[in-house]
């Protein structure tokens, strides 16, 4: 019988449908190395020299864990972007790597949204000020004075990037009556259908009321969005970044945050976390910020344990067959 090992938060539901005997995360402490616990925890490293496949989510299947588990064959990552695996060591032993795309894209993009919509609406300053018990008989209308936003309908949404969440993103921005440009190399025109515009990145910046960021960080887009691009930006624009901060260059974007260039910003992810109580961000009254939480949702642990599933069976189905 195939023996899995998943040290990867997981459904219950889904771990018992799992094709084969299955030694989850509840039996042991997740969130180190793998090869750490092989070495120093007997009931961990029984499970891992019996193990066929793992599923780890932050763990490191590195060369430890790698040679505490001589029967592995697959191990399946529970995020998009496998950093906790050594692919190299991996390839080398012959083990397989899949992972689980578009996880969270759901909950992003639901996030991506909420983010925008504090941001412009002020939502969490108009809360402060109203916990602050700053609201008075004396001027009952100022909270509608000094917290007006903008509406979302007729204006236009840039999304940057149109994969698993961008896409996403469209779909619930055209829900708010939204018009919708996008930049995306990889895109033909008219992927996303025909009533979405497909612009080059400096069109799309200088056109839209608000831009959202949803590419991968890669080589080619660290720092795609610097001193030249913001100032593309309209002073009554708008910047939301829920995906990867390097995406933007920091000291540029302080600049214009800093100088009031653009109406305001809204950032769940930052070029160190967690901020230091001393960061300039947290100081500036135009940008809305929250602590890299967009993917926290207990969706996200039931779809990335369906992916998982999905590829062990596909994986232990293609090994039955050959």
């Amino acid at each position: 019988m195939t023996r899995i090992v998943v040290t990867a938060p997981f459904d219950a539901r889904t771990a018992a449908e799992l094709p084969g005997e299955v030694f989850t995360a509840s039996d042991v402490e997740t969130g180190q190395s793998l090869g750490a616990r092989a070495a120093a925890d007997a009931v961990f490293a029984e499970a891992l020299a019996s193990a066929d496949v793992v599923i780890a989510e932050l763990d490191r299947v590195d060369d430890d864990a790698l040679a505490a588990a001589p029967r592995l064959s697959l191990v399946v990552a529970c995020r998009a972007n496998p950093a906790n695996v050594d692919l190299a060591a991996c390839a080398a032993r012959g083990v397989e790597v899949r992972t689980t795309p578009g996880r969270n894209a759901d909950v992003t993009a639901d996030f991506t949204l909420a983010l925008l919509l504090a941001t412009v609406r002020h939502v969490p300053a108009a809360s402060a000020w109203l916990r602050e018990g700053n609201w008075s008989t004396a001027d009952v209308f100022e909270p509608y004075a000094r917290f007006r936003g903008i509406g979302l309908s007729g204006r236009q949404l840039g999304v940057v990037g149109g994969g698993a969440v961008g896409r996403r993103v469209v779909r619930r921005a055209q829900g708010f009556g939204m018009r919708v440009a996008v930049y995306d190399p990889f895109l033909a025109p008219g992927a996303l259908g025909s009533d979405v515009t497909h612009l080059e990145l400096d069109d799309l910046l200088a056109s839209s009321d608000i831009v959202t960021l949803h590419v991968p960080l890669t080589p080619a887009t660290t720092g795609l969005i610097g001193a030249r691009e913001l100032a593309l930006l309209r002073p009554d624009a708008y910047l939301i970044n829920a995906g990867r901060a390097a995406l933007v260059d920091r000291d540029a974007l302080l600049a214009v945050l800093r100088e009031t260039r653009i109406a305001g910003a809204g950032f769940d992810v930052f070029h160190d976390e967690p901020l230091t109580p001393g960061d300039e961000l947290l100081r500036l009254p135009n940008v809305t910020l929250t602590p890299h939480i967009a993917g926290a949702s207990d969706d996200v642990v039931v779809e990335h344990s369906r992916l998982a599933a999905a590829a062990v069976a596909s994986f232990i189905d293609t090994k039955e067959k050959s």
